[in-house]
């Protein structure tokens, strides 16, 4: 079995983390469980301002997805989106982006890579300095309009506590599915490519 250092890895490229999943790298064997436990954990965090928990938000974020027929990329997506706001309130959007990019299309990392932008239309009036148009810096990009529809769809509006989610358990082996994947593959990647939310729902 080839060794691979920490140092190679650090310095790496995308192929080479696709090698180290290759050799059943252990610590990549068990990332979606440790997603899991983590979303899990979760259940305890109260979110400011909110009578729902931070995995309550994810799992009505999930299951709107999942019940307007979206995806596994988008589904795991919305149910991730939100895991790094304990630890990294200011840029907990890039946090979860860096968790999927392996293993989801570009253009869903993409939008949840800036989702954080997105959102402050809708919440930032109530904090003082915050800019409501932060969103529109990527006017121009392509997928500015599937983060607006992200965010219209699958985030701003999950925050109700006499909403019916899907239990953890049910998304579990989508997100062991998606995490199973060779890492950086270009067929899942599929850089370049941007559907629009409305390409993903059935």
């Amino acid at each position: 079995m080839t060794t691979v250092s920490f140092t190679q890895m650090k310095h790496g490229t995308h192929a080479d983390y696709a090698m180290l999943q290759e050799l059943e790298h252990p610590f990549h064997a068990k990332t979606a469980q440790r997603l899991l436990n983590e979303l899990e954990r979760q259940g305890q965090d109260s979110l400011d301002g909110y009578p729902i928990s931070r995995l309550g938000h994810a799992l009505q974020s999930a299951t709107r997805a999942w019940q307007d027929g979206a995806d596994d990329d988008w589904i795991v997506a919305a149910l991730l989106h939100d895991i790094g706001d304990g630890l990294a309130p200011q840029n907990h959007d890039r946090m979860a982006a860096e968790i999927i990019r392996p293993f989801v299309r570009e253009e869903v990392t993409w939008v949840i890579e800036h989702h954080g932008a997105f959102q402050m239309i809708y919440y930032a009036h109530h904090l003082h300095g915050w800019n409501p148009n932060e969103r529109d810096q990527y006017s121009h990009h392509p997928c500015y309009p599937t983060a607006v529809d992200f965010c219209e769809r699958w985030d701003q509006n999950c925050f109700d506590p006499n909403y019916k989610n899907q239990p953890l358990a049910f998304f579990a082996p989508k997100v062991h599915a998606v995490f199973g994947r060779k890492a950086y593959a270009d067929d899942v990647i599929r850089s370049g490519e941007v559907l629009g939310l409305g390409s993903a729902l059935s």
